[in-house]
């Protein structure tokens, strides 16, 4: 047990409150923005799950989205199905939306991700309390608070955040279950950390690696003897019971699940996949463009790798911090190719870098005054706060021209009719329409016709000059045109 002067303390609550506000404030920053900007692809086939639960009913075990085609999976898909993640963030949004139906949709998606992040910071605050000490506590959950590139990625219509929320949950309660002596809280806390990391798992199945910090916790608790309980195996097996079963679900529906093996070793470029699989431009990619970076702004990759190599240190953040590292390590194709990819490993970043600022502090007499040190200290936060936003306020953009595309299509369209556009797998311009169809013209008309499709949209000039006098131009201006098949 640590000392007392770590116990969670009154000044603790006013903290993490102020903390938690300062997040918020930032999380909410363009909240209210059509579902178009960075990442929009991805985050519209989330978002198309939850609204065709409202749209064809909370069927849990047949998640849809938007895309009828056979582009993602290889197999056509005229259900529309959808099997990745099991589909609970995309439920508990489409509830919030149903009970309380004053905001669009994609606000309250971008709520329970928010939600979610607000939650991890408490316990990244919590954790580095109890381990390390209460000023390692401010700058981790500080860190993870302001900082750009935690900020959007918290704001996000994507399972990720809440499957992080859920993970950091189960290390939580398993902390309290190791530290606590009644055995009906223990049991209380045993339970509630099993919910929560099987929760995990079933939203996000790269939490697996968070099993690092957990099996840390139990070995915490009885040393190697923790392989001959029972509660640790019983454990494991409840909570990934459900994510096995889920994917034994899924595999009877092969045109819903999209190719995947590439997220290992590959990229996709303009000229096919790419291997990058323990190559130089991974390390490049990962390490000083995203880390260093994108996420770290650049300057305070300094705490961060003196938060790694400080003396005084926590052996479960370590854990945490070596369990993304080996998620990093095997997928290293997926990290390179999406930025979304780097939420799970946002944790352990910044608890390395609040202990890095503690280590300063702490031995702020052999360099300078505490004044001038605090006060570097937070230039340095707002150079890298800088650097890092200068990034990342790009992806707060969106093409108004796609908004202005889909709100004419929708008027001139019904909901039944299965449109085509050409946007080469990219999904946002349907869920914009609030249509189903296929993201890209991948099929000769006839086909096309014959699968149902009724209307092509496409900002193709040449396309349209070559099908002007072949099929009906419903609409046409100088940015796109829809065309009746």
């Amino acid at each position: 047990m640590r000392s007392k002067k770590n116990n969670f303390k009154k000044k603790d609550w006013l903290i993490i409150f102020l903390i938690l506000i300062a997040g918020l404030i930032l999380r909410l920053y363009k909240i209210n923005i059509p579902l178009a900007d960075f990442h929009s692809w991805r985050q519209a086939d989330t978002a198309a799950v939850a609204r065709n639960f409202l749209r064809f009913g909370f069927d849990l075990l047949h998640p849809r989205f938007d895309d009828l085609s056979s582009i993602q999976s290889g197999q056509e898909n005229p259900q529309g199905f959808r099997m990745v993640e099991f589909p609970l963030y995309n439920a508990i949004f489409a509830f919030l939306y149903k009970t309380f139906p004053f905001y669009p949709l994609e606000i309250f998606g971008r709520l329970t991700s928010i939600f979610f992040s607000l939650i991890t910071i408490v316990i990244i605050y919590y954790l580095s309390l109890k381990e390390i000490n209460r000023l390692t506590a401010f700058f981790s959950a500080f860190t993870f608070s302001i900082m750009p590139f935690f900020v959007y990625y918290s704001r996000v219509i994507l399972p990720e955040p809440t499957a992080l929320g859920f993970g950091m949950i189960a290390i939580f309660f398993l902390y309290l279950f190791v530290k606590e002596k009644n055995k009906i809280k223990k049991i209380i806390f045993y339970l509630f950390s099993l919910i929560a990391f099987s929760f995990s798992l079933l939203i996000k199945p790269t939490t697996i690696f968070y099993s690092i910090p957990l099996i840390f916790l139990f070995f915490t608790k009885d040393s190697f003897y923790f392989l001959e309980k029972f509660y640790f195996y019983f454990y494991f097996i409840l909570a990934f019971l459900p994510l096995i079963f889920w994917r034994i679900y899924i595999l009877n529906y092969p045109e819903g699940i999209p190719v995947n093996e590439w997220l290992i070793t590959s990229v996709n470029t303009s000229s096919g996949l790419k291997n990058i699989f323990f190559r130089p431009a991974f390390f490049r990619w990962i390490f000083f463009e995203r880390i260093n970076n994108l996420i770290l702004g650049g300057y305070l990759i300094f705490f961060l790798i003196l938060g790694i190599v400080n003396k005084k240190q926590s052996s479960l953040i370590f854990s945490l911090f070596l369990a993304c590292l080996l998620y990093l390590f095997v997928f290293q194709g997926g990290n390179v190719q999406h930025e979304y990819y780097q939420i799970l490993i946002l944790p352990p970043i910044s608890f390395f870098v609040g202990n890095g600022i503690n280590f300063i502090i702490e031995n702020q007499k052999k360099f300078i005054s505490s004044i001038f040190l605090y006060f570097l200290i937070f230039i340095i936060y707002g150079f890298s706060f800088y650097f890092s936003f200068e990034k990342i306020k790009n992806n707060y953009q969106y093409s108004q021209d796609l908004v202005t595309i889909a709100n004419i299509v929708k008027k001139l369209t019904t909901k039944e009719d299965k449109i085509v556009t050409d946007r080469q797998g990219d999904t946002t311009l349907l869920y914009l329409m609030d249509r189903r169809g296929a993201p890209a013209f991948y099929k000769e008309i006839p086909t096309l016709k014959t699968l149902g499709y009724t209307y092509l949209v496409t900002q193709n000039k040449e396309l349209v000059d070559k099908l002007r006098n072949k099929l009906e131009i419903v609409f046409e201006t100088n940015n796109f045109a829809l065309i009746k098949l």
